[in-house]
């Protein structure tokens, strides 16, 4: 996944070089924020160490890094959250501080107590402030003292799924239940009734065990349809603290951001001053001495409710990863950070959307699709926007861009042409005495180019570098450089510039296009050839209302059902665990067990047979 950020105000801060600064620090954390940390650190002098698993052994932060240290096998609480083998590290290396960065151990107490019995510093709040403020529990009661607003709810332990179930029903539903330790969107849930907030205690527990080592839940009321805006905070050690404005965080999947924008388009004078007043109310509480993040949930009223306070780093344009690197199962599967600015928000979209067309990523699925429909998708241009956005403009999920016909017949050009481009490449090899499939001295490609299961009349002619394209009796004209090994290719279609990508292309007709964000599937042959093409025989179609397979790479946490067990459909299958995250697989319809081809504890592909039903 991508998190995007759109800014319209950004500043650069610098240091003293002559300010003595540490020797060696320790980065206790990986991907793209020990990036961040390690070239920080290069820039000052300062020399580092990575820590890493296993499976992270040639990672990028591992090879920016001056020293490294493994510090076990693949899953965090054996390795990024293990605190004696970090420690040990710390000793070996002599490291003077560490940078805890976001995640893992960043807002553990205890880690920071070790950190201060050994004499090494911590770089960030001191033990007080990272306790009251990392546990949501406790947050929340000082923020009740400090007199911020709060959310109302159960302010103590959730200590099992029947004790869930009746506070639940105190509050009244709907409710959220969320990790004590928690944050990025992990181990929380929205239960609706008793049989969601019993499978959310559990699946929430087991995420905030796996990701932070501490399973403790609170539930509270759920705010329906409410945006989600932080306040930055600074603090010292004077006693001094201000606040820096806010950026707003609605755009959301999975409870996870997706979209930031700073400043918010929805917030008055009045109420961000308010807002930034209890933000600086509840850091001075807690004497806080660092940068972080006060996050609060805003409703349609612009009525704020204190979530929690984040005592660690924040956003910007960043990557931890190169050709080559393994996208794994086990940690957070966020690939980069893309930030773009402008002098008023119609600037900073309009960058935001051209950088997601140039942008070239190879190898994975992402969601770049999805980012550049929501920045352009009308209710987000006005500012109409909540925590529930996704949801209500794609009840259905997310299908890609849906084109107009006016871009339909552009795509249909495009690709026409990029199809006659790579046939005339082909004529022109040195040296080839083979004869051409298509010959050479065709005025007019006659072409049948199916889109979307409906196939459409093509016929392309071109002028050096220009294209005339007819299109079911539309005429276009499509002009570029056809620099056909580039990844990226700027096209220019009656006048409209387009940035296309072509991500793979067969010898049957087959070729993937990203156009406009989105990659459309098209078969282009010319019409003999798909005249031949009819008396080819149809892969036959899956049933896949009898089987389940992963829709993802993972773990499987667990395992329901056994050979010849009666199912209904949508009940839960099984569990996998994939990038900290428990997702619950269920069956497509009602049936009998036939077979099971996982047990709890395998690693799973996408598209491996999990179970089949008779």
């Amino acid at each position: 996944r991508q998190c995007l950020m759109v800014s319209r105000n950004l500043g650069s801060v610098g240091y003293d070089p002559n300010e003595k600064t540490f020797d060696k620090i320790l980065i206790a954390n990986r991907g793209e924020i020990a990036c961040r940390v390690i070239r920080t650190c290069k820039k000052m002098g300062i020399k580092t160490v990575a820590i890493h698993s296993d499976v992270d052994a040639s990672s990028v932060h591992v090879k920016m890094a001056d020293e490294a240290v493994c510090v076990g096998p693949a899953p965090t609480s054996k390795s990024y959250l293990n605190m004696d083998a970090i420690m040990e590290a710390i000793k070996k290396t002599r490291a003077q501080a560490v940078h805890p960065g976001y995640g893992f151990l960043s807002e553990n107490k205890e880690f920071a107590r070790c950190l201060a019995a050994e004499d090494v510093v911590f770089i960030g709040p001191d033990t007080h402030a990272i306790q009251a403020m990392g546990d949501k529990i406790e947050s929340k009661l000082l923020a009740k003292k400090a007199e911020v607003n709060t959310i109302p709810g159960f302010d103590g332990v959730v200590k099992d799924a029947e004790e869930a179930v009746r506070i639940a029903r105190e509050i009244g539903y709907p409710v959220m239940i969320k990790a004590s330790a928690g944050g990025g969107g992990k181990g929380m849930r929205i239960a609706w009734d008793d049989e969601e907030t019993r499978d959310g205690f559990r699946l929430s527990s087991q995420e905030a065990a796996s990701s932070f080592g501490d399973d403790r839940l609170l539930i509270e009321k759920f705010i329906d349809n409410p945006r989600h805006i932080e306040i930055q905070v600074l603090g010292d050690k004077h006693g001094n603290a201000l606040w820096l404005n806010e950026r707003e965080c609605s755009i959301q999947r999975r409870n996870q951001k997706v979209v930031e924008e700073a400043p918010s388009i929805f917030l008055d004078a009045e109420t961000r001053r308010a807002m930034g007043e209890q933000a600086v109310a509840l850091a001075r509480a807690v004497k806080y001495s660092s940068a972080g993040t006060v996050e609060f949930l805003v409703d349609s009223k612009k009525n704020f409710y204190f979530l929690e306070m984040n005592t660690r780093l924040q956003v910007r344009v960043d990557s931890g990863i190169q050709p080559g690197s393994d996208i794994s199962i086990y940690y957070d599967p966020m690939i980069s950070k893309l930030i773009t600015y402008g002098s008023d928000r119609t600037e900073a979209l309009k960058r935001m959307a051209d950088a997601l067309d140039n942008y070239v990523i190879r190898g994975v699925t992402h969601n770049i699709a999805l980012l550049r429909e929501v920045i352009i998708n009308s209710r987000f241009v006005k500012g109409d926007i909540s925590t529930k956005f996704l949801s209500d403009v794609y009840p259905d999920g997310f299908k890609g861009h849906m084109l107009t016909k006016s871009e339909k017949n552009q795509l249909l050009a495009i690709a026409s042409s990029l199809f006659v481009a790579f046939q005339l490449r082909a004529q022109h090899f040195q040296e080839n005495s083979r004869m051409p499939v298509i010959k050479p001295d065709i005025a007019n490609w006659e072409l049948s180019v199916k889109l979307h299961d409906k196939v459409h009349t093509v016929v392309a002619s071109n002028n050096g570098s220009m294209f005339s394209v007819e299109v079911d009796g539309s005429k276009l004209n499509v002009t570029s450089t056809w620099n056909l090994a580039s990844p990226l290719l700027s096209v220019s279609v009656d006048g409209t510039q387009r940035t296309v990508q072509c991500l793979s292309r067969e010898a049957g007709g087959n070729m993937s296009i990203q156009f406009l964000g989105t990659v459309y599937k098209v078969n282009i042959l010319t019409r003999l050839a798909a005249e031949l093409n009819k008396f080819m025989l149809e892969k036959v179609t899956e049933d896949t209302s009898s089987v389940l397979r992963s829709p993802m790479p993972g773990v499987v946490v667990a395992v329901s059902v056994k050979p010849g067990d009666a199912v209904a459909e949508g009940q839960e299958i099984c569990v996998i665990e994939a990038m900290k995250m428990q997702n619950s697989m269920t069956a497509g319809k009602t049936g009998t067990v036939k077979s099971v081809h996982c047990q709890a504890g395998d690693t799973v592909g996408e598209g491996d047979l999990l179970v089949e039903l008779e």
